[in-house]
């Protein structure tokens, strides 16, 4: 037997697909499509996912059942003493409420921890490669766990919305609004502070809204972050859906500029946010790391 496993969900950003090469296990999310159930990486993949959604299929997402779970845990300890599962935050899905229930029960009890991280994307894929780096240290897996949720809101999260429809599909704005802001080139900015997804400020294109976004993150990183950038234990995020590449290597080099000095990590916005974002979209963020 193994020691400390660390396993996480596909709304971090990394695909089942990639979980070898960090040395962790991965759940698949399940997105439903026109009344069909895919799981994230496993059999559609982001490019597929786009497509559909620009042909106009009728999205959804949900969370893992609990039987798919429970299945990946037992896999997991047949070969490891403990496991440390951490998924997407509980304020955006039922998935951590859930892994939470089913821990307090044999044959988990004692051997399954879930943190409630309160993160989702390249902040929750911070978490999980500290959960590793936490592992080798010789830290137990409820060690791992009380550290990563007593650090969970040493994050920042602020995301650019390219195009109204998909917020408009999923009932976060009006069909008025949507028309309203399509005119006038309008593009939400929201932001993620370890709850729930909240607007931010509302900008005319693109270009304002990632300079808004980094005005705001450079706020948090000279402020309330300031210490964790003096002590060397601050990294910056970048994230999007799917994007002109020479559009998207604009906006990275701009935030490597902005902020000289501090590692930049990247991975896709998933397709749990892409249903409600659409293309386009871009998310920039800063992170506690160990």
């Amino acid at each position: 037997m193994s020691g400390i496993a660390i396993m996480t969900d596909s709304n971090c950003g990394i695909m089942p697909s990639e979980a070898d090469k960090y040395g962790i296990y991965v759940l698949p999310m399940p997105v439903i499509i026109d009344g069909e159930t895919y799981y994230e990486g496993v059999n559609i993949t982001l490019d597929e996912f786009y497509k559909k959604q620009s042909a106009g299929a009728v999205i959804s997402t949900s969370q893992p059942s609990p039987g798919d779970v429970t299945a990946m845990w037992d896999d997991i300890l047949a070969t490891h003493d403990q496991l440390v599962f951490i998924p997407m935050s509980s304020a955006l899905s039922n998935t951590c409420q859930t892994a939470l229930i089913l821990a307090q029960d044999e044959p988990y009890k004692g051997r399954v921890f879930v943190v409630d991280n309160r993160r989702i994307s390249v902040t929750q894929a911070m978490s999980v490669l500290d959960a590793r780096t936490l592992a080798k240290a010789g830290n137990t897996a409820q060690e791992i766990r009380d550290i990563l949720e007593k650090e969970a809101l040493d994050a920042t999260i602020y995301i650019a919305v390219d195009t109204l429809e998909y917020l408009k599909k999923g009932g976060r704005i009006t069909p008025a609004a949507a028309a309203v802001g399509t005119v006038l080139r309008l593009k939400p900015v929201l932001t993620i502070q370890g709850e729930k997804l909240d607007s931010y400020a509302k900008t005319r294109g693109m270009k304002a809204a990632f300079q808004t976004m980094m005005n705001a993150l450079k706020d948090d990183i000279n402020a309330r972050f300031s210490y964790l950038r003096e002590q060397g234990r601050l990294k910056i995020g970048i994230a999007n859906t799917q994007m002109d590449e020479e559009r998207f290597q604009t906006f990275k080099t701009q935030l490597e500029k902005t902020f000289p000095g501090l590692e930049l990590i990247y991975f896709p916005l998933t397709m749990s946010i892409g249903a409600h974002v659409g293309p386009g979209a871009l998310g920039i963020g800063a992170m506690r790391c160990h």
